[in-house]
């Protein structure tokens, strides 16, 4: 085959051991075996550089490949990261060189196509945000496992208050653990804005207090509230990474007030204005699309970035890479499927969740959800209104356009004038004719427009 990339090499990643191969004819033997040490990371650079390797395959081996990805691109080398999937070699004998010589040849005859990677300071966020939603993970299981030791000592006070880590619980627990048994004194402790009567909380708080339960119920609520210190500190070094990005937002059109469609903020949001300082390094408003909160905004923002373009040249590329349109896979001129590939990205997830938010808005998007709710089912209308959402925000990321609700409205139109027509055409069909009532035609205009 045609050589494309004549000064391309190939590296199989392990945990400790790292096999590279250059082309056969820039050094005897074409293939080495470095450690996976620092330094022995620098000495593969200087070989690489040394036999005039510009650029070099790898496949993405679990978090092996970070620290050598990051050298060589601190390097100048140009590094191809691959799917595992797609670089499977022919059925033989398997080892280490073979590995890294097919590398080398799949890269050398342009048959490799590199995976997404956002820019450096984009994967700086990334990683302090995903650290943190691993931190809401582990907070979410401290507090089963303090709702668990009051349930062993039957105190049913999660079943009473609706949050156990509150204003209220905290209280309440802390007084336990302090040796406070009377049930009338803790209930004294809940806030005004508890609904539950104290005569219930009181009955809530009877039960077998035990030391074993008591013990681990300190442990937990240690534990969470460690976590909820570290989620404070990921939060603040979030905001400073943000603080150092490019404003791109024009200083003469401010951020609009923020939705009250929600009065409680969650309890795992951001504790910063992350509304505001996305709006300013992303220059429109993200969160003004429905059901895309700044929390999922900046979910989003953080895995792809804001400059989508120079890796996904159309909207296509950009679903595509989501796995939020259709795979079809065709073979003799029959399609075999249509089905979406199972992709396992935060960001798929933030637009699905953005979707089912959205499915319950009075928007435009709320009533395309519901219609594809009706017609293709719950899994399918979600899938369907997450790949909207995000050609919203490819078109919004990619032009800087604000988003305009009048063009969901135009479509909505269409929409409905279709369905009228079809239902007049099945009406005729029947031998009626629909009359239309004026009062509702009109009402249903003005809810378009």
């Amino acid at each position: 085959m045609p050589t494309v990339r004549t000064n391309a090499g190939g590296i199989d990643i392990g945990a400790t051991e790292i096999y590279v191969a250059v082309p056969p004819d820039r050094a005897e033997p074409s293939v080495r075996k470095f450690g996976t040490f620092t330094e022995e990371l620098h000495t593969l650079a200087d070989w690489l550089a040394k036999c005039g390797v510009t650029t070099v395959a790898m496949e993405s081996t679990g978090v092996y490949w970070i620290p050598l990805f990051q050298l060589l691109e601190d390097r100048g080398i140009e590094v191809c990261l691959v799917n595992a999937r797609h670089v499977k070699n022919v059925p033989g004998r398997k080892t280490d060189v073979q590995d890294c010589q097919w590398l080398q040849f799949l890269h050398a005859v342009g048959l490799l196509r590199a995976s997404f990677r956002p820019p450096q300071e984009i994967c700086a966020v990334r990683t302090v945000r995903r650290h943190r939603d691993n931190l809401v993970r582990f907070a979410s299981q401290h507090a089963q496992h303090i709702q668990k030791a009051l349930t062993q000592m039957n105190l049913q006070l999660h079943n009473v208050i609706s949050d156990i880590t509150g204003v209220t619980g905290q209280a309440i627990l802390d007084a336990i653990l302090a040796g406070e048994r009377n049930p009338k004194s803790l209930a004294q402790l809940k806030d005004h804005r508890i609904k539950a009567a104290a005569r219930t909380i009181e009955k809530s708080l009877v039960g077998d207090y035990r030391p074993e339960h008591l013990f681990t119920l300190q442990q937990s609520l240690a534990g969470w509230r460690f976590l909820q210190a570290q989620i404070h500190e990921c939060d603040a070094q979030i905001h400073r990474q943000l603080a150092a990005f490019a404003a791109k937002a024009d200083p003469t059109k401010p951020l609009p007030p923020a939705p009250t469609s929600r009065k409680k903020p969650r309890g795992n949001a951001l504790r910063f204005d992350a509304r505001t300082e996305l709006y300013r390094i992303c220059g429109v408003d993200l969160t003004a699309v429905p059901g895309l909160e700044a929390q999922l905004a900046h979910t989003v923002v953080s895995e792809v970035g804001v400059d989508l373009q120079p890796r996904f040249p159309s909207v296509h590329h950009f679903t595509s890479w989501l796995g939020l349109c259709p795979d079809n896979r065709i073979t003799g001129g029959k399609v075999l499927s249509a089905h979406t590939r199972k992709v396992v990205t935060p960001a798929a997830t933030a637009f699905r969740l953005a979707a089912q938010s959205a499915g319950q808005s009075h928007s435009s998007l709320g009533d395309y959800h519901r219609r594809m709710r009706a017609r293709l089912g719950p899994p399918k209308a979600i899938t369907a209104t997450a790949h909207k959402i995000a050609r919203i925000v490819y078109a919004m990321l990619t032009t800087r356009t604000p988003y305009d609700e009048t063009i969901c409205a135009k479509h909505d139109a269409i929409t409905q004038e279709q369905r009228t027509n079809r239902l007049k055409n099945q009406a005729r069909k029947l031998g009626y004719q629909l009359i239309p009532i004026p009062a509702l035609t009109e009402q249903s205009q003005s809810l378009v427009s």
